[in-house]
């Protein structure tokens, strides 16, 4: 798999299909040595390499146009000279390698690697199906042979894909449209069908990509596909390893903010598979150690042509599922990739792109399929549910780096409104026990009369304070503000009014659970003070319960360094609080 794998997602990178085939040989070697997980196959991923190609798309110069502007190609030129400087797409792409695993190594030393618990599952499952529909857009001009104009832009790309696809769409070469169908078809069937039928056989997979890039290679050698049919291919792909060279520094500065994106999501992706494995076959991850095994994997591997790399699930499913235990699959791998590299790389080069375009988007129905995960989050959670649809939307409207920068604010804004807005109910009680439960949710609970009880969740302090006062009001139905001013207006029966519950019992008394708070800070503390005095003001009376060791020690704490007195009872169970506010209503 890393072979046909390798080459197509190369492709994706805008770089030669051969460095798809050095990625899954330099950095494994060194992620051999320093890696925790014992599974995970790091090599292309497409997603990663789909970013990657967008900046060597708008940093790079081909050779060719910069001879046409009668410019030599010259990147050792000084930067302040006053000719422009044109870099290779494999310059950019090792920089921007260099780039990241100098991210990565930073990370480890900061001890970042709990970074990526940031990026919540919803913005995960909506940036990667955003990504794959951006891949599968990138491959419609393999699959159809379609010859799209260059445009050097950095956002909206993919709606000037589509746009120059329809403008041209009437001029398909129709035998890479030929050899794409036959491709997809043959390479579904065999994963619907033939794939499920022998998994029951046996362990080891049927290669299917493998065969389909032999098989395309031999057909269009034997019939001449690029000659007869100007269906284009793989190219020139050199015999051994290449040289040792230095990245291209000088590209650092420009490109280090798109590596920051390229960092978080690579890192994110070996992280969740390597922690899946472990949980399977219970062995433990360091995540900060695996930051710096990927960053020396990827600094190494810039000074031997390759992109950032990243684990493939695709892979690392098969590594383990046919009995490998440690890494050393992967060097094993490495061995024979080694073969491939030094004497057999030439036999690729009339292989026609479109069937490596074919690979790529069968490969991304697992991807495609998580449009159903919407609903899910939706039904879960509204904000979870606006998260992945603003995460997906934005990276296929604007682009993969904004859509996850988009997407990772909206997660965090989603943190920050559920600690702001806490969830918070009525309590009611379940007869003959010391139940007590949620009557928007449950039938049972009967609310007592003159006593209401309010259940709130999360944290108490400055940023909420206003919202909890306001919650208790809206659910309680009474605002002792608003009572007061009915009381001095002599409105009395409008004001009784107002003060009878659902039951037609005056509310005497309010008990006020915090059993589930999490934390509460000194503003939090003063809103409990003013809400007390408030109702106290109309003659109804508070009790707290549930107040763990913390937050009754902060009560204390804050009762130091106030005059008053508190105004309210502490304590512990609601049933405490019921049983000593019915005894004091049969003590009137």
């Amino acid at each position: 798999m890393h072979i046909p794998q390798g080459m197509a997602y190369a492709l994706l990178g805008n770089v030669p299909p051969i460095v798809g085939i050095y990625m899954a040989f330099f950095p494994v070697l060194i992620y051999f040595f320093f890696g925790t997980s014992k599974h995970v196959s790091i090599g292309t991923f497409a997603i990663v390499c789909l970013m990657t190609g967008k900046v060597v798309a708008t940093y790079s110069t081909p050779i060719s146009s910069s001879l046409s502007n009668n410019t030599l190609f010259d990147s050792s030129r000084d930067l302040n000279d006053s000719l422009p400087m044109f870099y290779s797409p494999m310059q950019v792409a090792t920089a921007v390698t260099f780039s990241v695993g100098l991210l990565q190594l930073l990370m480890f030393i900061l001890r970042l690697g709990i970074i990526s618990s940031l990026l919540s599952e919803s913005l995960v499952s909506g940036f990667t199906t955003g990504a794959a529909i951006y891949v599968l857009i990138s491959q419609v001009k393999d699959l159809l042979g379609l010859q799209l104009p260059k445009r050097k832009i950095t956002h909206f790309k993919l709606v000037y894909t589509v746009i120059d696809i329809f403008n041209v769409l009437k001029y398909p070469n129709f035998a890479a449209l030929t050899v794409s169908t036959v491709t997809i078809i043959i390479m579904v069937l065999n994963n619907e069908f033939f794939k499920p039928w022998l998994k029951q056989k046996c362990n080891m997979p049927f290669p299917i990509e493998l065969i389909a890039v032999i098989s395309g290679t031999i057909i269009s050698n034997y019939f001449d596909l690029a000659g007869h049919y100007v269906i284009e291919t793989v190219g020139n792909i050199p015999t051994g390893l290449p040289k040792p060279e230095l990245p291209t520094i000088q590209l650092i500065k420009d490109i280090a903010t798109d590596c920051i994106a390229i960092t978080m999501v690579s890192y994110t992706v070996t992280l969740s598979m390597a922690l899946i494995f472990a949980q399977k076959l219970h062995y433990e991850i360091d995540s900060n150690q695996e930051l710096f095994a990927m960053g020396i994997s990827n600094i190494f591997g810039s000074f031997f042509s390759c992109m950032p790399v990243s684990a493939s699930l695709s892979r690392s499913l098969i590594q383990q599922t046919v009995g490998g235990k440690t890494q050393i699959a992967s060097i094993i791998s490495c061995s024979i990739l080694l073969i491939i590299l030094l004497f057999i790389g030439p036999f690729f080069e009339s292989l026609p792109r479109s069937v490596l375009a074919s690979i790529i988007v069968v490969s991304l129905k697992g991807m495609l399929l998580q449009m159903k995960q919407f609903l899910h989050f939706w039904r879960l959670s509204k904000l979870d549910g606006m998260v992945w649809i603003m995460t997906f939307l934005i990276v296929i409207i604007v682009g993969i780096d904004v859509g996850l920068l988009i997407g990772l604010l909206t997660s965090i804004s989603t943190i920050l409104i559920l600690s702001i807005k806490s969830y918070s109910c009525l309590l009611g009680h379940i007869p003959n026990t010391e139940l007590y439960l949620d009557t928007s949710k449950y039938k049972d609970p009967i609310e007592l009369p003159g006593i209401k009880i309010f259940h709130y969740r999360g944290g108490l302090n400055f940023a909420n304070k206003d919202y909890f006062k306001s919650k208790i009001f809206k659910l309680v139905n009474i605002d002792p503000q608003k009572e007061l001013k009915l009381r001095s207006k002599k409105a009395k029966n409008q004001f009784e009014m107002q003060l009878n519950d659902g039951n037609n019992e005056k509310l005497r008394f309010l008990v006020i659970d915090l059993s589930s708070l999490s934390y509460i800070d000194p503003s939090g503390v003063a809103i409990l003070y003013n809400i007390a005095n408030e109702f106290n003001s109309i003659d109804i009376s508070v009790c707290i319960t549930g107040c763990s060791g913390s937050i009754y020690d902060s009560i204390l704490e804050y009762n130091k360094h106030v005059s008053e007195k508190p105004n309210f009872l502490i304590l512990l169970t609601i049933h405490d609080a019921v049983t000593y506010a019915l005894s004091e209503f049969t003590s009137i």
